[in-house]
C-alpha cells in the first residue's frame, strides 16, 4: 500500500503555506541582491557624474558650454588642452605643483620615520604631551599660520620658491605622517629589533633593510595622505608664491578675462589635475589596501 499525502483542507492549506514560504525565502536573496546592485550603481553614477561633466566640458567650446545642456560634445575640440600645454603660465603651474609636492613628501617622510619610531619604541618624559602637541597642529586651519609664514619667508628671501610651500606644508604633513606611522610601528614586535641587534645589525642597517620593509604598507598610506593634502591645498600655496612657483590651483583661479571666464580651459585644467592623483593611487593601491586593513587609519 503506497503512502499518500493527506487531502484534508487543513493539510492542503499547510502544504500551500510551506511552499509559499520556500518561494519567498528563495526570492528574498535575489531581491536583496538587486537592491544592493541598484544602490551601488546609483552611488557610482553620483560619484562619477561630476568627473564626466568636467571631462565633457573640456572638449567643448565656450560657446557650446554657455549655449545649452549637452550630454556629449557636439563640436569636439582639443583647443583647451593645446592652450594648457603651449602656454607657460599654464603648464608651469603643474610643474610647480608637482615640484613642491614631491619635496614636501620627501621631507615629511624623512622626518616622520625616525620620529614615529621613537614614539613607538621609547618612553621619555613628556612623550604623550609631545605627541598630543603634534596632533594639535592638524586642528588649526592653515589661515592661522599664513601671516607668520609670509613675513618670515619674505624676510629671509624664500618667498615665491618651491621650498617655501614645501616647508609650510610640513607643519601639517609631518604630524599626520608621525601619527599614521606610529600606529604601524607599534604593531611590529620589539623582539625583532632586539634580535637584529643581537645578530650584529647597526641601527641604520636594521632600520633600512629590516624595519622599513615591514611597514611598507604604512609608508604607502602615509605618502598617499601627504600627497593629497599638499596637492589640493590652495591658501598657503597661493599666498606664499607670486609668479615663479605659482601652483596650478592658483592659476585656475585667474581664468577670468575681459570676455568672461574661460570655462573650457578651466575644465581641461581641472581634468588634468585629477591625473596625478590617479597615478599615485595606482602605484600605492596595494599598500593602501593593506594599510587601511592593518594600520591606525
Amino acid at each position: 500500500m503506497s503512502d499518500s499525502l493527506p487531502t484534508t483542507p487543513d493539510a492542503v492549506r499547510q502544504r500551500a503555506a510551506a511552499a509559499d514560504n520556500r518561494r519567498r525565502r528563495q526570492a528574498r536573496p535575489a531581491s536583496r541582491q538587486w537592491r544592493r546592485r541598484g544602490l551601488m550603481t546609483a552611488y557610482i553614477v553620483f560619484v562619477l557624474l561630476p568627473i564626466y561633466w568636467l571631462l565633457n566640458m573640456s572638449f567643448q567650446s565656450n560657446t557650446e558650454i554657455l549655449g545649452g545642456l549637452t550630454l556629449w560634445p557636439e563640436n569636439f575640440t582639443l583647443e583647451h588642452y593645446a592652450k594648457i600645454f603651449t602656454e607657460p603660465s599654464w603648464y608651469m603651474g603643474y610643474v610647480n605643483s608637482i615640484t613642491y609636492v614631491l619635496m614636501n613628501m620627501l621631507i615629511s617622510i624623512a622626518v616622520a620615520l625616525p620620529a614615529a619610531y621613537a614614539f613607538s619604541r621609547y618612553q621619555f618624559i613628556g612623550d604623550k604631551h609631545l605627541f598630543f602637541w603634534l596632533l594639535t597642529n592638524l586642528m588649526a586651519p592653515p589661515a592661522v599660520f599664513l601671516l607668520p609664514y609670509f613675513q618670515l619667508y619674505y624676510t629671509v628671501g624664500l618667498f615665491d620658491t618651491h621650498i617655501a610651500v614645501a616647508l609650510a606644508h610640513c607643519l601639517f604633513n609631518i604630524p599626520l605622517a608621525v601619527w599614521i606611522l606610529e600606529g604601524f610601528m607599534s604593531g611590529v614586535p620589539k623582539e625583532i629589533d632586539e634580535t637584529a641587534f643581537i645578530d650584529g645589525y647597526s641601527f641604520p642597517k636594521f632600520f633600512v633593510k629590516i624595519f622599513i620593509p615591514m611597514i611598507s604598507s604604512g609608508i604607502g598610506v602615509t605618502l598617499f595622505f601627504l600627497f593629497m593634502f599638499s596637492w589640493v591645498e590652495l591658501l598657503l600655496a597661493s599666498t606664499l608664491t607670486s609668479t615663479g612657483a605659482q601652483p596650478i590651483a592658483s592659476v585656475m583661479t585667474q581664468t577670468k578675462g575681459a570676455s568672461g571666464i574661460d570655462w573650457g580651459t578651466l575644465a581641461a585644467a581641472g581634468t588634468l589635475t585629477i591625473l596625478p592623483g590617479i597615478v599615485v593611487v595606482y602605484f600605492v593601491r596595494n599598500h593602501i589596501a593593506k594599510g587601511f586593513a592593518l594600520g591606525r587609519t
